[in-house]
This record gives C-alpha cells, sequence and structure tokens, in this order.
C-alpha cells in the first residue's frame, strides 16, 4: 500500500461497490495497470473493475469521501501518461463497458461505451453504410473512452478533423459522484458552452466517461491510396506543403523517413525499399469520378515536387499492403532501442519543412535515434527518440531535445500536443504553450468541477513545481 492510510480504510466498501473479484490489491495484479505505452511505472494501491455505470459511481464516491487519488484506464494505449497512477490510490478499470449500444442509420450517430475498441465502431458503422473517421494508429486496440478522453486524431484528421468533431452527447460521473449527461443526439448548443467539447480531451481530469453518442458520417463511395517515394526527405516535407497550397484535401497525407522504413522493414520484410529517403502515403475519398480527379491531382504535386516513384494501389488488398508499413510503425521502432519515447508535436502544415529540419538537426546535435513519421497533412509529426531510460548520461541528451523540439515547434506556431495529450509527460511544458493566464484560466475550470483535485491528479496542471500562482 501507498503513503495514503485511507485506501486501506475504503477495500470493503469498495468490494461492496463492485464485487470483491473485482478489486485487487495484489502486486502482480496492480503491476499490470502500472503503465501505458510510455516509459514510465507507477503502481496503483488497488484496481477495481466496474461492470455498471451505478458502480462506476460508487467508486467514485468513495474515493472522494476518503480523497483517494483516482485515475481511470481503458487499454492504456495512452502516449502522454493519461491513465498512469502517478500518486498510486485507486486505478478504475473501464474496458467492461464494452457495448455498442445503437447505431443509427438514419440519423446518423452511435451510442457507444467507453470500453469499446475504435475498429469494432468503425466496423458496426460499416456495416449500415456509415463511417466513423477519427482513425488514431492504436485503433485496433485503443478504447473509445480512451480517445474520447484524449481527443485522439489519426490519419483521416486532414480531411474529416479528430475526436472532438464527433463528440454528440456524453454521459459523465462528477468529482461528487453525480451522473450527468451533456449534449444532445442533434448536435444543438443550448446555452453559451459546448460541454462535450469541454469534457472531450480533459484526459480524466474533470469527470468520468461513461457513454458517448457520436456523429457518423455516410461511407465514402470511393477510397484512393498511393505511395510516393523519395530521395531526399525536405522533398517528401515540401510536397505535403503543396499539396495543402494547391488547395487539394485528401483524407490522409502520411510521411515516413528513412530511419523509420528501415525499421518497418526489419520487421516486417514486407520488401519496403530502405534506400529511399522518405515514403508519402496519401489517399482520397468521395465520390468515384471526384477522387479519381484528386489523385490525379496529388500524384502530379508529388512529381513536381521530387518523388521518384508512385505505387497506386488497385484493389483493397493492395490498399492494405501500403498501409501495414504505417501502421506497424510503433512495434517496429521498439526493436532499434528498448525505450520509445514518441511525441507529436503539431505545426501549421506549411511549416513541415522547417519542423523536419528541426527535428533532423536536434537528433544530430544531441547525438540520438529519432524518427520522424506523423499526420503530416494536418500538421502532426510525431519525433520519436529510441532510447534506453536505463542510460543516464543519454537520458540528460534525451530531455535536452524534447526541450528543443517543443520550443521549435512553438516557435513555429504549433502546440505540444496533435493527438497524444498532455499527461503528466509533457505537463511541464504546458506554461510555455499558454501563457500564465491561459494557464491559470484552464486550471479555473479543473479547480471548479474537483475542487479537491482527486481526479486523475498529477497531470497537465502541475503549478506548484511551475510556481504559477494566482497572486
Amino acid at each position: 500500500m501507498s503513503s495514503y492510510p485511507d485506501v486501506t480504510a475504503a477495500l470493503a466498501e469498495l468490494r461492496a461497490a463492485v464485487g470483491e473479484k473485482y478489486v485487487h490489491t495484489a502486486v502482480e495484479k496492480r503491476m499490470v495497470y502500472s503503465f501505458d505505452s510510455t516509459f514510465q511505472n507507477h503502481l496503483p494501491d488497488v484496481v477495481v473493475k466496474p461492470h455498471t455505470v451505478e458502480e462506476a459511481a460508487a467508486v467514485v464516491k468513495i474515493a472522494s469521501r476518503y480523497q483517494i487519488p483516482l485515475t481511470v484506464r481503458g487499454a492504456g494505449t495512452c502516449l502522454s501518461g493519461g491513465p498512469v497512477a502517478l500518486q498510486g490510490g485507486i486505478l478504475m478499470e473501464m474496458t467492461a463497458f464494452k457495448r455498442i449500444i445503437e447505431v443509427n442509420a438514419d440519423e446518423q450517430y452511435a451510442v457507444v461505451e467507453p470500453g469499446v475498441v475504435t475498429n469494432e465502431l468503425i466496423a458496426a458503422a460499416a456495416k449500415k453504410g456509415l463511417f466513423y473517421p477519427p482513425d488514431p494508429s492504436s485503433s485496433g486496440m485503443s478504447t473509445l473512452g480512451g480517445n474520447v478522453a484524449e481527443c485522439a486524431g489519426g490519419g483521416r484528421g486532414v480531411k474529416y478533423g479528430v475526436t472532438r468533431d464527433y463528440v454528440l452527447e456524453l454521459e459523465l460521473i462528477l468529482p461528487d459522484g453525480e451522473i450527468i449527461t451533456v449534449g444532445n443526439k442533434v448536435d444543438g448548443l443550448t446555452g453559451w458552452l459546448d460541454l462535450p467539447m469541454l469534457f472531450t480531451g480533459s484526459e480524466g481530469t474533470l469527470a468520468i466517461l461513461t457513454r458517448m453518442t457520436v456523429r457518423l458520417l455516410p461511407k465514402p463511395e470511393a477510397i484512393r491510396t498511393a505511395l510516393a517515394q523519395y530521395d531526399e526527405l525536405d522533398a517528401a516535407a515540401r510536397t505535403v506543403s503543396a499539396i495543402i497550397s494547391a488547395g487539394v484535401v485528401p483524407t490522409t497525407i502520411e510521411i515516413m523517413d528513412q530511419m523509420t522504413i528501415r525499421a518497418v522493414e526489419n520487421f516486417l520484410q514486407i520488401g519496403l525499399d530502405t534506400s529511399k529517403a522518405a515514403f508519402v502515403l496519401l489517399e482520397v475519398d468521395g465520390d468515384g469520378w471526384e477522387v479519381e480527379q484528386q489523385l490525379e491531382q496529388v500524384i502530379a504535386i508529388c512529381k513536381e515536387n521530387g518523388a521518384v516513384e508512385i505505387q497506386v494501389a488497385h484493389n483493397e488488398a493492395e490498399r492494405a499492403a501500403l498501409w501495414k508499413a504505417r501502421k506497424s510503425i510503433s512495434g517496429a521502432c521498439g526493436k532499434i532501442n528498448p525505450t520509445k519515447i514518441g511525441e507529436d508535436i503539431a505545426v501549421p502544415p506549411g511549416n513541415i519543412p522547417k519542423m523536419i529540419q528541426a527535428v533532423k538537426e536536434i537528433a544530430e546535435k544531441y547525438n540520438l535515434n529519432m524518427v520522424v513519421f506523423g499526420h503530416a497533412g494536418d500538421g502532426n509529426l510525431h519525433p520519436n527518440i529510441m532510447t534506453d531510460k536505463r542510460n543516464t548520461e543519454e537520458m540528460e541528451r534525451v530531455n535536452q531535445a524534447i526541450d528543443e523540439l517543443f520550443a521549435r515547434a512553438l516557435e513555429l506556431g504549433g502546440t505540444l500536443s496533435g493527438e497524444h495529450g498532455i499527461g503528466f509527460m509533457k505537463a511541464p511544458y504546458l506554461l510555455q504553450e499558454l501563457g500564465r493566464d491561459g494557464y491559470l484560466a484552464q486550471k479555473a475550470v479543473k479547480d471548479s468541477l474537483d475542487p479537491a483535485g482527486f481526479l486523475n491528479p498529477g497531470k497537465i496542471f502541475i503549478e506548484k513545481e511551475l510556481e504559477v500562482t494566482h497572486g
């Protein structure tokens, strides 16, 4: 047990709330829930797994009454430390909430629980001729509750936006245990505050998500996919800017540098040309005639900007083959070094070439293995530093490199996070982006809803360390 004496005192109540077999205190069980997809580990004092909204609300009330830190977790695919129990306490695991309650084809929405895996909703919508656009690279594992909590994006963000653009209605448990519903199924805004938007991306610091209604779209009539290959990374980066500047709106523009390509080929052995400096994966969708026209446009722009080879998928199997490399990057990079630090800075698409150049310079300056890939069409880049957290000297260089990465992104008009959230990995940098007034304005919302600060503590707001005060 941790330094929170009331955890032990609350165990009997937790067992009564969710059932004894769904309350775990054994070290080996707690270790399973001590990490996400970052390289940090923190043991919760107890893991609970509710199966109903009423059970989850009871857990929140117990945590509130005893002032025990409460962290909520889905599948644990987060890359910013969001579902890690940084201060111990209760870890509430939500994967039992896994029902797709309704897919309404007429009104084009779905009602789902937070434990539903993203691809399960995508497949269920497709059966009714509908389309759920947000597609994080972890869509085969990540849950929709986590997607909403982090405001996940994905490759289709260029054309379709991110998770917040599809959230209509949320059922929530507030820090006092009250169950409320915000928003509606017709996307009308009553009052001056868009409450679903407030809670989307709040990373479990304001409330607990228990049900969500999300917008669906008609499934595109046609999809075309192409892979452009380059001998120069700068040429690939210029292509991204040129496509956006031309007014073309592809579904997807993904970029991969040479180190990424080599890592994926080493991992999959699928015949990728590792001599190439970069790949740009492009996808367009819509009506048949429109898609063919857009495909011709993006191919022409790729050639004008230095593409040396372009491969076009002619069927679904070929399309899946082109996507396989992109979807396998995270696993592949793990073979370079044991610790993968995945960042997700975002800059205006026109500044992609400058940001990629900055990443290259920073990697060279600090002598680090750093791969670059990402959803370049909406400016979202994923510089991943491949290191070993046991190497103290190298980790010092890693931290310096991250400082410079974030500073450069902000200088270029960008942001700390395009889709991974802030968690505790980026919390020390939040003030740098928001400024003191913006930081305190956001913190005031947290304080008004969770004045005791027991929901997911240590995430996003660490004003004590930053010496930010209201004075």
